[in-house]
C-alpha cells in the first residue's frame, strides 16, 4: 500500500558501526591481558629474587654499602735500658677517597688541597690518574696534623661534601730528636722500619693489622661500625742496652767538639765491658728523624758502625799482647830506638824524637813507632795475625745492626816485612769504631771479648775456658745467656791494662784523666788515606779506653775524622773528648770512684819520675 509507515524491523543499522565495537572490545582485552602477564611475571620475578635469588642481591647490595676497613696496629715502643721511651707511636688522621666521587666533587678536592698546603690542580689531577686506572681508593693527604684536620672538616661540612674520608693511622715520634737518630733510626710513613733498629726488628715492633666492616651511605661516609673481622695485633716493646741520658751527653760532646775542630765527622761508642752492651752510640753531624726533609745527604748513616779508618797508634797494646803472648819477650825488655828512626828498605818508621832505650812499658807510653816496629819484625806474622784476629779486627762484629762493616785486614801470607811493621801501628789495617770499642773492652774483661749487644741484657756473659786462649776457640755453653769468646790470657790482658793505665796517668793520653778515676787508654793519630796514598794534611783523630782501671766497667772510643782548627793529634783532639764522655758515664752509672783522692796518679808519676 501507498504511503505506508515501515515496521521497525526493517530499520538498518549505519555500515561499520559493529566492527568498531569489537575492536575496541578486543583492545581492551589485549592491553588487560599484558598487565596481567606483566603483573605476574613481576611477581613471578620479585618472587625469584626474594626466594631464590636472595643471597646474591644481599651480596651486591652489601657491596654497595658495607666495606672491609683495616685496623692499623699500634707499633711497639724502643724504650732505653731504664725505661725511658725512644720511638713511640701517636694516632694520627689521613685523608682519603673514592676516585670516582671525588671527581663528582672537584671543590672539595681543591679546598682540601688548599687546607694541608697542596696544589689543588695537582691534587685533582692525581685523582684523576687514580681513576683513571679503575681504582677505588686514592690518598689526599697522609698524617694530617690535628688543628689543620679540624679545619679540613669544618671546611668539608660548609660545603656539604662527602668524598673526602678519614682514615686513623700511626706516626712515629722520636723524644730524644737527633741524640739517638742513628741507633734508633725512623719508619717511612706506612710506619715500617727504615733504618738503624727500628729496621732491624721490624717484624718484632710492627704487629698485625686487623679487619672490620663498616656501612656507608651513598656519598660514602661512614654510618656505623659493624663487626671486627680480625683483631689488630699491637707490636712489642723492645728494651734497648742505650742509656737515653748518656746518649744526650754523648751526642752534645761529640757535636761541641766537632764543630770546635771544624772535623768532618766523629764518633763515638760507650760500651759494657762485661755484657757488650751499647750504652750510647753518636755520630757528629746528626739528623732529626722527626723531621722528613733532614733525612738527606748521608746524615742518617751510623758512621760508627759503617764508615772505617787507620786506627793508628790505638794498635799498639795488640800488638804488645802478641809480643807477650808468644814468650819471646816480658813487659822488661828493652827496645833501642835511637836515632829516632827505623829503616825498612825504602821505608823510614819515625818517632817524633829520640827515645834512645824504651820498655816494653815506655813504648805504649810514649808511643814510640820505631819500638812498636823493631819488636813486630821479630814475631812469627802468624802468631801476630792471629792475635788481631782473635780480638775481631776483619770480621764484622755481630751486632746485627743494619750496614756494619768487617773492615780490612789483610792475611799474613800477604804481608811484607813493613806491612808488618806498620800493623803494628795501625796503618794497613781499617776498622769501625764498634769494633774498636770492643777490642778494648775485652783488653778490660780479662781477655774476653763480649758478644755486641743493641738489647739490654739481663746478665753477665758466659766466658770461654781459661785454657782456650792460645787457640781461640768460642765459649759455646748452654746456659741461653750471652757468650763471650776468650782471646786472650787474664794475666796478659792485666799487664796490658798497666801499660795503657801508664799512658794516661804519665804519656801522650794524659787529657784523658777523669778526676777521682783511675784510667787506662790509648791515643791514636792516622793520617787520611786518598787514591794513590796517604793527605800530608788530614787526619783521624782517636782515642780508646776503660774505667776505672782498678775494676774495668766502661769502654769508650772516640774517632774525630779530618780536624781542620789547627789540632790534628788523638791526644789533644779527642782525648779531653774521651774524658767528657766517660765522666758522664762513669757518673750515670754510678760507679764509685777507685782514686777519689789522686793518690794512685800521684804514686805512678813519682815512679815514672824516678
Amino acid at each position: 500500500m501507498t504511503g505506508e509507515t515501515p515496521r521497525t524491523s526493517d530499520r538498518r543499522t549505519p555500515p561499520g558501526r559493529p566492527l568498531a565495537n569489537r575492536h575496541r572490545v578486543l583492545r581492551r582485552r589485549v592491553v588487560l591481558a599484558g598487565f596481567a602477564v606483566l603483573g605476574v611475571g613481576l611477581v613471578a620475578r620479585a618472587s625469584y629474587v626474594q626466594v631464590f635469588d636472595h643471597a646474591f642481591y644481599r651480596g651486591q647490595g652489601d657491596a654497595r654499602q658495607l666495606r672491609t676497613v683495616a685496623i692499623p696496629a699500634h707499633r711497639g715502643n724502643l724504650l732505653d735500658r731504664n725505661g725511658e721511651p725512644l720511638a713511640i707511636s701517636t694516632p694520627i688522621q689521613t685523608l682519603w677517597g673514592e676516585p670516582s666521587k671525588l671527581l663528582a666533587e672537584p671543590s672539595a678536592v681543591r679546598e682540601t688541597a688548599r687546607l694541608v698546603g697542596l696544589d689543588p690542580e695537582a691534587l685533582l689531577a692525581k685523582v684523576n690518574r687514580a681513576a683513571a686506572r679503575g681504582s677505588e681508593f686514592v690518598y689526599l693527604k697522609r698524617h694530617v696534623p690535628p688543628t689543620r684536620m679540624r679545619e679540613v672538616a669544618a671546611r668539608m661540612a660548609e660545603l656539604g661534601a662527602g668524598s673526602v674520608s678519614v682514615q686513623r693511622e700511626y706516626r712515629r715520634y722520636y723524644p730524644s730528636g737527633g741524640s739517638a737518630a742513628h741507633v734508633v733510626g725512623f719508619t717511612d710513613i706506612d710506619d715500617r722500619g727504615r733504618e738503624g733498629l727500628e729496621m732491624a726488628y721490624d717484624d718484632w715492633l710492627a704487629g698485625v693489622p686487623g679487619k672490620r666492616r663498616v656501612v656507608r651511605d651513598r656519598t660514602g661516609r661512614e654510618i656505623t661500625g659493624t663487626d671486627v673481622i680480625e683483631n689488630a695485633v699491637p707490636g712489642k716493646d723492645l728494651q734497648l742496652a742505650l742509656d737515653k741520658r748518656l746518649q744526650y751527653f754523648a751526642a752534645r760532646a761529640l757535636t761541641e767538639a766537632g764543630r770546635r775542630h771544624e772535623a768532618e765527622s766523629a764518633s763515638a761508642v760507650v760500651m759494657d765491658v762485661v755484657t757488650g752492651e751499647v750504652l750510647a752510640m753518636a755520630n757528629f753531624p746528626s739528623y732529626n728523624p722527626n723531621d722528613l726533609g733532614d733525612r738527606r745527604g748521608g746524615r742518617q748513616r751510623n758512621r760508627a758502625l759503617t764508615d772505617v779508618f787507620e786506627p793508628g797508634s790505638t794498635m799498639k797494646p795488640f800488638t804488645i799482647a802478641a809480643a807477650l803472648e808468644s814468650g819471646d819477650f816480658v813487659p822488661g825488655d828493652i827496645v833501642h830506638t835511637s836515632p829516632g828512626h827505623y829503616d825498612i828498605g825504602k821505608y823510614r818508621i819515625s818517632d817524633p824524637t829520640d827515645y834512645g832505650w824504651l820498655d816494653l812499658r815506655a813504648i805504649v807510653r810514649k808511643s814510640s813507632n820505631v819500638g812498636i816496629s823493631k819488636i813486630a819484625t821479630q814475631l812469627d806474622p802468624e802468631g801476630m795475625w792471629s792475635v788481631f784476629d782473635r780480638f775481631g779486627f776483619g770480621h764484622p762484629p755481630g751486632s746485627e745492626f743494619p750496614g756494619e762493616v768487617a773492615g780490612y785486614f789483610n792475611h799474613p801470607t800477604l804481608w811484607h816485612r813493613v806491612e808488618q811493621a806498620s800493623v803494628s801501628y795501625g796503618y794497613g789495617i781499617s776498622v769501625s769504631a764498634l769494633q774498636l770499642a770492643r777490642a778494648y773492652a775485652a783488653i778490660a774483661n780479662d781477655g774476653i771479648l763480649p758478644p755486641i749487644s743493641f738489647l739490654a741484657q739481663e746478665g753477665p756473659v758466659e766466658a770461654a775456658d781459661e785454657n782456650a786462649v792460645r787457640a781461640g776457640s768460642d765459649a759455646a755453653q748452654t746456659t741461653g745467656k750471652p757468650v763471650g769468646r776468650r782471646v786472650l790470657a787474664t794475666d796478659i790482658a792485666a799487664e796490658i791494662r798497666a801499660m795503657m793505665e801508664s799512658v794516661v796517668a804519665d804519656g801522650t793520653g794524659h787529657r784523658a784523666r777523669v778526676p777521682g778515676y783511675r784510667v787506662a787508654g790509648k791515643t791514636g793519630t792516622s793520617h787520611r788515606s786518598q787514591s794513590g796514598g796517604y793527605a800530608e794534611d788530614r787526619y783521624v783523630s782517636v782515642f780508646a779506653g776503660f774505667a776505672p782501671a782498678s775494676d774495668p766497667r766502661i769502654a769508650t772510643v772516640v774517632v774525630v775524622n779530618d780536624p781542620k782548627a789547627g789540632e790534628h793529634f788523638g791526644s789533644v783532639v779527642a782525648a779531653p773528648l774521651f774524658a767528657d764522655i766517660m765522666s758522664h758515664a762513669l757518673r750515670l752509672d754510678g760507679i764509685e770512684p777507685d782514686d777519689a783522692d789522686g793518690k794512685v796518679i800521684e804514686t805512678a808519676l813519682r815512679a815514672e819520675r824516678s
